[in-house]
């Protein structure tokens, strides 16, 4: 038998076996919330009790970082046989968004899994504790089919992606050697269609901030000062309306990117429409683009929340204060450091001098992207087609954001991201799950991936640097 064939056959009977299931629920039993403080002690457990264990049964060694920004730990891992082969990096995060318990419909909690059909339920079942599980155990079982892998893999989990990743980047530039490696290949987000794989080499760049309206102390009887004071509510609403128009579409002249080319519309001309989720707006965002080319290709502005007043217990008067939080999504080709630059150079030219700016202290991803020509894209994409029967999708980025920056520009590596999830996921809100028939064609679909990169090391150009 090949060990290709023995590969696939022993992660075939472990995930049918329960294997998967029960792995996964000793993952999601960790409640491991970094953006609330009753998490952090459930972050280091997470790496000490559930990823350690796993890795030392694979013949990695492990080590737990502290993290430099004093945020969540670090954990690195690596199993090298000989540093003539490739090296392989992978990487995931054990964090999860925050639990919302109250919001779980009934027979349903965050840290339990439970199954209902194809369905398996827990908060970090799709971001991304059972991502890097797939990717771990894929992995296992060319070590059982072969006794050794054939390449080098170094592994890295953080714990504090869902909080912006704080500290990452300043790790990975102190620890370039120590994560040195020819590629990275990892896995987050969702597909583009649940039973297609989908190759992502980049990620739009994330940018939030507030913007403020603070015009005096206190609120003032609209009886007595209506027509007299100036509302900050109104006043904001017209300088977010200056930032785009009636359908979206972006009107500050620096945040409309050059990096649309033909070859990156070529490939997404190619991608289907998108199947879970709400009904898309035809009407919205660029006109002139298509939906695929809106959320891959261009960059697009949010008002995440807005507030003036106390929306709960209105009274008749003028508030003095207005707060709205905005996020840019944006591609390469967008200059990261004039992103608020330009945006306080148009609202001064549109007479809204008046309104501040405040950048988020985290939460700011910079944009990514591979050439979907690059020799490691489209070995990946032959290897999974080989190993599933299908044509992977390619992005040439994910619509979200996620630090592939750390990994793409700090480590200089090329990035492929194989996403094991899919768009009505729910991830970050309530009944986030995954999908067995998914999951279980992802982890045989890894296999071959890892297979492919042990027969052949990689892409003959470009393969081993």
């Amino acid at each position: 038998m090949r060990f290709e064939d023995a590969a696939r056959d022993h992660a075939a009977a472990w995930f049918d076996g329960g294997g998967f299931r029960r792995e996964l629920a000793t993952l999601v039993a960790h409640p491991t919330e970094s953006q609330d403080p009753r998490g952090a002690p459930h972050l280091l457990a997470y790496l000490e009790e559930a990823m350690i264990p796993m890795l030392d049964g694979m013949g990695f060694e492990t080590r737990v970082h502290g993290n430099p920004a004093g945020a969540g730990p670090i954990l690195t891992a690596a199993r090298i046989e000989d540093p003539a082969l490739p090296t392989i990096l992978t990487y995931g995060h054990g964090d999860v968004i925050r639990a919302q318990e109250d919001r779980w419909r009934d027979g349903l909690a965050p840290f339990e899994l439970r199954e209902e059909g194809d369905r398996l339920y827990g908060r970090g079942t799709a971001d991304n504790k059972g991502q890097h599980l797939i990717n771990l155990r894929a992995l296992d079982a060319v070590l059982a089919a072969r006794g050794r892998l054939g390449f080098n893999v170094k592994v890295l989990i953080e714990t504090g992606e869902e909080n912006g990743s704080p500290g990452l980047r300043t790790f990975c530039a102190a620890n370039r050697a120590l994560l040195a490696a020819d590629v990275l290949i990892a896995s987050d987000g969702p597909r583009l269609v649940p039973d297609v794989p989908t190759i992502f080499t980049g990620a739009r760049g994330g940018a939030l901030f507030d913007l403020r309206v603070d015009l005096r102390e206190g609120a003032h009887h609209s009886g007595n000062f209506g027509g007299l004071l100036a509302d900050p509510a109104i006043v904001l609403a017209h300088a977010l309306a200056c930032i785009t128009d009636a359908r979206g579409r972006i009107r500050v002249p620096e945040w409309r990117p050059d990096s649309l080319t033909p070859r990156i519309r070529e490939v997404l001309a190619r991608l289907p429409a998108v199947e879970a989720g709400p009904a898309l707006d035809a009407d919205w965002g660029e006109a002139d683009l298509s939906p695929a080319e809106r959320v891959f290709g261009w960059n697009s502005f949010a008002v995440l929340a807005m507030v003036s007043g106390v929306p709960e217990a209105p009274v008749n008067a003028i508030s003095g204060h207005a707060r709205a939080t905005c996020q840019l999504r944006f591609v390469v080709g967008t200059e990261v450091e004039d992103i608020v630059p330009a945006l306080r150079r148009h609202l001064d030219a549109c007479g809204f001098e008046g309104v501040r700016i405040v950048p988020a202290e985290r939460g700011t991803f910079p944009a990514t992207r591979l050439d979907p020509d690059h020799p490691w894209v489209r070995f990946a994409a032959r290897a999974l087609e080989a190993a599933t029967g299908r044509t992977p999708h390619l992005l040439p980025n994910l619509g979200g954001s996620l630090p592939n920056d750390c990994f793409a520009d700090v480590l200089s590596l090329p990035t492929i991201w194989v996403p094991h999830s899919y768009a009505g996921c729910n991830q970050h809100a309530p009944d986030e799950h995954v999908l067995r028939p998914l999951a279980r064609d992802a982890l045989l679909g890894m296999t071959g991936l890892f297979c492919a990169i042990a027969r052949d090391g990689g892409p003959t150009e470009g393969a081993h640097v």
